[in-house]
């Protein structure tokens, strides 16, 4: 039983896990806050009633974890920690409990796994019952170095190996590597070839394609402004389109590096907020509808820009979830550069 929880990338950290395990010939499942819940895929069971998988990756959501007082996993990563659901968790301090409760029944040779640079996850991995490391991207005993992904035995795969190489790519494959490796469930063969694989889940920085020279980024999961941020600092000349649902945080981490934006569009009830801490761009414009943002940054996006959706909120003023929200992005770009085509073809 491997765990994964934290404010953002537990999907795309989860969906590596699985990867590395199958291409380590263990038969695995990710389970939890995914479309299998974790009681299904334990009683999941081949046609000759053995059991099906072999090994369970679980995601894990600070709901899940609050109300689920006996689990226990093998090994538990804990990637990061930010404001988040505060609409929902009665504090910051009580969201983190909620979290924290992925380490609560692990047993001394159990593995914890936190990240060397958040110092309020490495702050529950000093208490927590297990066997602890870290991970970072410089620091922890899993790092990047020298164009590495080194752990504690040396190197682990060369980071060209990854499909993509942002730094959460980096750190989110540090991460995974760690959960295989001490449970000994997979070798660093396996993680290679998984990382020369993997794809990572749609609406997660996902590239549509080019328009009229700029390129277009699906990012309708970074539903929080440490997603968004981190979005944001992996590029440069961005067009960005943000706003959403208010959940009750603080935006303003969002503007950190406002320089890298040549304009944004603001969208959602956050509309006037995003406008306000971006202050500082060129152009800012509250268009309101994601359809009107569309439009307007194909109008603004001049040849080698990025057109990045990373709205930094969640969906629910507009969209049932954001999966519909990055779904309605990708049939927009889709419709916008179908124009463009028939306009060659004209």
């Amino acid at each position: 039983m491997l765990a994964v929880t934290g404010t953002d990338g537990k999907t795309s950290t989860t969906k590596l896990t699985v990867a590395i395990l199958e291409a380590a010939g263990v038969r695995s499942v990710d389970a939890g806050n995914t479309d299998t819940p974790l009681v299904d895929a334990i009683d999941a069971r081949n046609d000759d009633g053995t059991e099906m998988y072999d090994a369970f990756v679980v995601e894990c959501s600070s709901f899940r974890l609050a109300f689920t007082p006996t689990f226990r996993a093998d090994a538990a990563a804990w990637l990061n920690v930010q404001p988040d659901h505060l609409n929902w968790h009665t504090s910051m301090a009580s969201y983190e409990a909620a979290k924290a409760q992925v380490f609560a029944n692990q047993r001394p040779d159990d593995v914890v796994i936190g990240f060397a640079n958040d110092a309020a996850v490495m702050g529950h991995l000093a208490t927590a019952p297990g066997r602890t490391l870290s991970f970072g991207l410089t620091a922890g005993e899993y790092r990047s170095e020298g164009g590495l992904l080194i752990g504690p035995s040396g190197t682990i795969a060369p980071i060209t190996s990854l499909r993509r190489t942002l730094r959460h790519d980096i750190t989110n494959a540090l991460a995974a590597s760690a959960l295989v490796l001490e449970t000994g469930l997979a070798d660093v063969a396996a993680i290679e070839r998984a990382l020369g694989t993997f794809i990572g889940p749609a609406h997660r920085l996902e590239r549509l394609g080019s328009h009229n020279g700029a390129d277009w980024f699906n990012d309708s999961k970074a539903t929080t402004p440490h997603a968004a941020s981190a979005a944001i600092r992996s590029f440069e000349n961005i067009v960005l389109i943000a706003g959403g649902a208010d959940k009750g945080v603080d935006l303003s981490s969002m503007a950190d590096e406002a320089w890298r934006c040549t304009g944004v569009l603001a969208i959602g009830a956050t509309a006037s907020t995003i406008a306000n801490i971006f202050a500082s761009v060129t152009r800012v414009e509250s268009v309101g509808t994601l359809e009107r943002a569309v439009e307007r940054a194909a109008v603004w996006a001049s040849p080698g820009d990025i057109v990045l959706l990373s709205p930094g909120c969640a969906s629910l003023d507009q969209f049932t979830n954001f999966q519909v929200r990055g779904e309605a992005f990708r049939t927009l770009f889709t419709q916008l550069a179908g124009q463009q085509l028939q306009g060659v073809s004209a």
